[in-house]
């Protein structure tokens, strides 16, 4: 079921090609981390195979390695090994392993204040390098959402991303709002994301990553919503005939480490994690819409019917009192105020 795409190697090669060859930390003088005691850290993720969470997680990895000469590591294991994302989060919680890369969505059950990426639309009417500059910069946004992380166990290292959303594949033809009336929907574990699709008449389901295929197949639900990358890797197009550019929520991957492993690592080694979390968003972020429009084409050729929709059907979505109450109880009861300190913030 699970298919590792030809570009998604190529793209992986290419990370791996990247990271052996550039430079690491010493810059060819001295070891900076030559003293320090040789640590193994464990991190992992859920996401699909040859997704893009997946290859952040894995390029982070190699950098660190490469950046300390292998003085710090990270034995990383993707797609699942470990576990779904509530069980990677808990275990990063309890200090079990130590990193995890995963979406937005599933960090809300552990730190509420991510809620503020359940905020429908938030970030539509911005690019990615807008986006990216608030959420990897220093602003009173990032200043919040760190301090949260922090009460909850964690540390933040950065979020990737590059403008593109997440899409819904369904067997049902969503070309008009009225169509979702009724459509048994997977999404993830996450309520706010339930309530959104509530809104909007349809049933939504919550079930690990998994078992959506099989769910799909089987008709427990006809439909669920992704990136196009993960659709694609999780061959969901085998088993779903309409893909809609729902556009929903921004895909975004954040990468966190449990805040006392962080704060047990020498500077050396915090500073070297921060280095290769910033050299992975940056180098995987340009690749991002061309990984996007590359796996929409492959969903296409593979047989999938693209909706595409124009203003007025997203305007209507927000005009919904179901949508607009998520967006009120998100932004008052879950991310404290988050959501007008963003929308200040992209603003800027």
């Amino acid at each position: 079921m699970k298919k590792i795409l030809i570009f998604a190697l190529m793209l992986a090669l290419a990370l791996s090609t990247a990271a052996c060859g550039s430079s690491g930390g010493s810059n060819g003088g001295e070891n900076p981390y030559a003293g320090l005691r040789t640590t193994v850290l464990t991190g992992g993720d859920s996401t699909g195979e040859g997704s893009v969470g997946q290859l952040f997680g894995q390029y982070f990895s190699e950098r660190v390695t490469d950046i300390t000469e292998g003085s710090l590591s990270v034995n990383y294991h993707p797609n699942g090994k470990l576990g779904g994302d509530l069980d990677l989060l808990g275990m990063v919680k309890a200090n079990r392993i130590q990193i995890v890369v995963c979406q937005t969505a599933p960090m809300v059950s552990f730190i509420p204040e991510m809620a503020v990426f359940d905020l429908p639309m938030v970030f539509a009417e911005y690019d990615g390098d807008r986006i990216d500059a608030v959420l990897n910069g220093h602003n009173a946004f990032t200043e919040r959402l760190n301090e949260a992380y922090e009460k909850q166990g964690f540390h933040l290292l950065g979020f990737l991303q590059n403008g593109t959303y997440r899409l819904t594949t369904s067997n049902r033809d969503l070309s008009s709002l009225e169509d979702f009336k009724g459509l048994r929907i997977r999404t993830m574990e996450n309520e706010n994301q339930m309530d959104f699709w509530s809104a909007l008449g349809a049933e939504p389901t919550p079930l690990p990553w998994s078992k959506v295929y099989e769910a799909l197949r089987d008709g427990t639900v006809e439909a669920q919503e992704n990136a196009a990358d993960t659709i694609y890797a999780g061959s969901l197009q085998n088993v779903q005939r309409y893909l809609a550019c729902t556009d929903h929520l921004l895909y975004c991957n954040v990468i966190c480490i449990n805040s006392d492993a962080w704060q047990s690592l020498d500077p050396a080694y915090r500073a070297a994690l921060e280095q290769a979390a910033a050299e992975a968003v940056a180098y995987m972020r340009p690749l991002m819409k061309d990984v996007d429009a590359f796996h929409k084409q492959k969903l296409v050729e593979s047989g999938m019917t693209l909706i595409e929709y124009d203003d007025e059907f997203y305007d209507s979505v927000l005009a919904l009192e179901g949508v607009r109450a998520l967006r009120y109880y998100i932004d008052k009861n879950q991310s404290a105020g988050l959501g007008a300190l963003l929308t200040e913030e992209l603003n800027r």
